[in-house]
């Protein structure tokens, strides 16, 4: 098993767990009158969960090879840094740049990331993606987003 994984998975759920804390201090409501926290509340949820089954599995996988921990690259962590890095600065960017600009940025920023490095595929699923998120919650659940400078 890789440290790096086990890391990573730790992480994630990390930020679930913040993300749901921080979310049940804002109004829940229902799902037919979702609150501000609603979303949150969902997502953090969601990465927990998901994350607890992909450290499960790490954790199987291991016991089934007879693995021993391999040590984290240094190349790994500042992937993981830079990964935590750019969601908090969205984050903390949301009201100013509004959501639209920030879905944008953060997805160009985390598939760069990740390791894609052409431009135009880069660009244009950055721009589907974060569009396509926006017509999902502005247009069709009509949950307002922060509209930010642009004012869209």
């Amino acid at each position: 098993m890789k440290k790096d994984e086990l890391l990573g998975g730790i992480v994630v759920f990390l930020f679930g767990s913040i993300t749901t804390i921080f979310s049940l201090q804002m109004q829940i409501g229902t799902f037919r009158k979702a609150g501000d926290g609603l979303f949150p509340l969902c997502l953090g949820i969601l990465l927990m969960f998901l994350s607890l089954l992909f450290i499960l599995q790490v954790f199987f996988r291991q016991e089934a090879k007879g693995e021993k921990l391999q040590p984290v690259t240094a190349g790994s962590a500042r992937q993981v840094l830079l990964f935590l890095g750019a969601v908090s600065l969205a984050t903390a960017l949301l009201n100013w740049l509004g959501y639209l600009l920030a879905a944008l940025l953060l997805m160009l920023a985390l598939l760069r990331l990740l390791g894609m490095r052409r431009w135009v595929p880069l660009a244009l699923f950055s721009v589907i993606s974060a569009g396509a998120a926006h017509l999902l919650f502005v247009y069709w659940l009509k949950i307002p987003l922060p509209k930010g400078w642009l004012d869209f």
